[in-house]
């Protein structure tokens, strides 16, 4: 089957070595073809003694789903035509998902295992994994047996979260794939492009592979190095495309969490470290920067200064094109039956806030949950998207606003999850989540209030920008 794939995201994992209060992080823009396509946020109910068989609406993949699975949090499409596309989320074990990241493999690979069209696809993965593990390693072996079983529609890219490991697995053709643990001093950063560097085969801790692997890469004379088997070099990438879609991506990243390291670095760089160690401890806040980001104080900026030429040359991290975007935060410093964190932002990340949500939860804000098919400002999606294309029109005129708007939130959020932490450790059980559901429901009002504030003080400043003014020249 060919697919004209719709989606082209950028993914930022940390280990919890190298945060700032010790959390595991994985994130992802959810990035699409067209500026518009509306998503939601929904809790899926645990299931139990259930019979049911899930087919793809996208391209009728048929697999028999467990009878048990737990209840998870998901971001999925509003429009169902194409398969649920529940991308990310966090279970009631406390492990989270974010799937997928489109990678895409070379022509000699995918002359021997060509993908399947039938296969797993970017539109079952959540719906098919995370109800059903119990740790990130869980993820990556259960992602594993089912490519085995089914084989993949197309090459992808996934994280897994728990509250001690952070692994990333690539799906390269149509059953081969490895995974490797993100050490935890470490971030890792993905765009678009095969990223997983060599693999240490005497080491199950922290790599894993689909079955053989290296028989069929020696079976196919596939290996371009003499000294080293490495996954990018001999499934992957690197092409012009690559230099200007996909790799500036990760220089950027790289140039703002390790500046030393990478100060050598251009966005062609052909092979920039996957894994890196960072200059400082990593904050939500540096995520969200990250993919909020457009080259900002480069001349690549596309809102920027540079020449016209410069401003275009590159693929920035966000996009108007940006469905959603999300930061998977699991906590190591309080209790974990309130630790996990579900950061979302729908729309453009530049010109948007995240939303921080507790995962442990029986149900979302009607403004996340419910989407009109046309504008109304009582969806947090249409709100997002009306407000970031408020701000771009007149950007420096209202970015300063915008930013002010934005800092203010994260304070905000910082100081109200502390808030809920102190109530939280007095309850347990359906109270605990009946508790941080309610307080859920508070945050979005909260930041939905702030953002129709914002929009509305932008609509009325902007008519003072219209070019059809006129002002009498006395001279006349």
């Amino acid at each position: 089957m060919t697919r004209f794939r719709t989606s082209a995201c950028t993914s930022i994992m940390v280990g919890k070595g190298a945060t700032i209060d010790g959390s595991t992080f994985i994130s992802r823009n959810e990035d699409r073809i067209k500026a518009i396509e509306p998503k939601r946020f929904l809790v899926r109910p645990a299931v139990h003694d259930r019979h049911a068989t899930y087919v793809s609406a996208y391209n009728n993949l048929t697999v028999p789903l467990p009878e048990n699975g737990l209840r998870y949090t998901a971001t999925p499409s509003v429009d169902q035509s194409a398969g649920p596309n529940e991308e990310d989320g966090f279970n009631s074990a406390n492990v989270g998902e974010s799937a997928t990241e489109s990678v895409y493999a070379n022509d000699r690979v995918l002359a021997y295992d060509p993908f399947i069209k039938n296969g797993l696809a970017e539109d079952s993965m959540t719906t098919l994994v995370l109800p059903y593990i119990h740790s990130a390693r869980e993820g990556v072996q259960r992602l594993g047996k089912l490519v085995a079983k089914y084989g993949s529609a197309e090459g992808n890219g996934v994280q897994f979260i728990d509250q001690n490991e952070v692994w990333y697995m690539e799906i390269a053709t149509g059953h081969h794939w490895v995974a490797v643990r993100i050490p935890d001093d470490c971030y890792a950063v993905a765009a678009n492009q095969i990223a997983i560097e060599q693999i240490d085969f005497n080491d199950p801790a922290n790599y894993m592979c689909s079955k053989n692997i290296r028989q069929f890469v020696s079976e196919h004379h596939l290996n371009p190095d003499k000294d080293q088997w490495n996954f990018r070099h001999i499934f992957g990438t690197n092409t012009k495309q690559d230099h200007h879609y996909n790799t500036p991506r990760v220089w950027f990243a790289q140039r703002y969490l390790s500046p030393q390291a990478s100060a050598n670095q251009t966005p062609e760089s052909p092979n920039l470290p996957f894994i890196r160690k960072p200059e400082r401890q990593i904050s939500v806040e540096d995520i969200q920067y990250l993919l909020k980001s457009h080259y900002n104080e480069t001349k690549y900026d596309p809102l920027g200064e540079g020449s016209a030429h410069d401003k275009r040359v590159y693929r920035s991290i966000a996009l108007s094109r940006t469905a959603q975007s999300h930061i998977l935060q699991m906590r190591n410093n309080v209790d974990p039956k309130y630790a996990a964190i579900q950061w979302i932002e729908f729309g453009v990340p530049t010109f948007c806030a995240y939303t921080p949500f507790f995962a442990n939860a029986d149900d979302t804000d009607v403004s996340y949950r419910q989407v009109p098919a046309k504008m109304k400002l009582k969806s947090a999606y249409w709100l997002n998207e009306a407000l970031a294309m408020v701000v771009e029109s007149h950007y420096r005129e209202f970015a300063e606003d915008d930013q002010a708007f934005q800092k203010g939130l994260n304070e905000w959020s910082r100081r109200k999850i502390a808030a809920v932490d102190a109530k939280a450790q007095q309850l347990t059980g359906t109270q605990l989540t009946t508790y941080l559901t309610g307080q859920n429901h508070k945050i979005a009002k909260h930041y939905h209030k702030k953002t129709k504030q914002l929009l509305f003080k932008l609509l009325t400043a902007g008519t003072e920008l219209s070019k059809l003014t006129f002002k009498m020249d006395p001279n006349l």
